[in-house]
């Protein structure tokens, strides 16, 4: 019951602040970029898989993988999903394993095509400064880069593939393992916001979004807490 007013003594109504829950019908994604993979080194590129670089975790994203699946381990996951590229599928494992399930393969989910700059190229253009790649992120389309996956294109297919996942996983929570580019498409779905908005999340980091039939809701972004407790402010790789 209410407490009487203090002036009048009639009862009145009281309406608290509300904590989120998912609507009934909803599917909850949780995003997780992959952990950190090996350096490019200049003569060497990654082995491809359907044209996309596909460098194996390095030392440093396995123990991101652990940290992130022990976190994600403590909560409700009814499904793992993870990419065809190898960096997705290494950082799910320790998740999969404690939750004794197989990974879903989602090919749609795969990051952005680089055209040209596939194989570990992109990295060397970005950290030298590459004309392109800083009209990359002036005009904040992948497909500046000569022969790369057209944006309307990368857009439709993750559109597709969230969609696929969330009508087959209706009132249940996914763990998804993904990529930056993806992960930053996926936000910019949901809130209308600038391409390049979301784009560059952590390696290890969780977001969360919950996908219904009229809209999708941004819970969280870049949530890297079981990385490291403090605030810090350091960039990350975009892939």
């Amino acid at each position: 019951m209410s407490p009487p007013d203090a002036a009048d003594g009639v009862e009145r109504r009281q309406f608290r602040q509300f904590r989120f829950q998912a609507p009934p019908g909803a599917c909850e994604l949780l995003l997780v970029r992959h952990g950190e993979s090996q350096p490019a080194v200049d003569g060497e590129p990654f082995p491809l898989v359907d044209g996309h670089g596909d460098p194996a975790l390095a030392p440093e994203g396995r123990d991101q993988a652990a940290r992130v699946c022990e976190r994600l381990a403590h909560e409700h996951v009814d499904a793992v999903y993870v990419t065809t590229l190898r960096r997705t599928v290494e950082t799910a494992e320790p998740l999969a394993a404690r939750l004794g399930v197989t990974p879903v393969v989602e090919p749609d989910l795969r990051e952005a095509h680089l055209g040209d700059w596939e194989g570990g190229l992109f990295r060397r253009k970005v950290a030298e400064g590459d004309p392109i790649a800083l009209r990359m992120y002036e005009e904040q389309r992948w497909d500046v880069i000569p022969g790369a996956e057209p944006m309307e294109s990368f857009a439709a297919r993750v559109r597709g593939a969230v969609g696929r996942i969330a009508r087959t996983h209706v009132d249940q929570r996914v763990a998804v393992f993904t990529h930056g580019g993806v992960i930053g498409q996926i936000l910019c779905e949901a809130t209308g916001s600038q391409r390049f908005a979301f784009t560059g999340s952590d390696n290890a980091s969780i977001s969360h979004v919950v996908v219904t039939p009229e809209r999708w809701v941004v819970r969280r972004y870049n949530d890297a807490v079981h990385l490291d407790p403090r605030l810090t402010l350091h960039p990350a790789p975009l892939t």
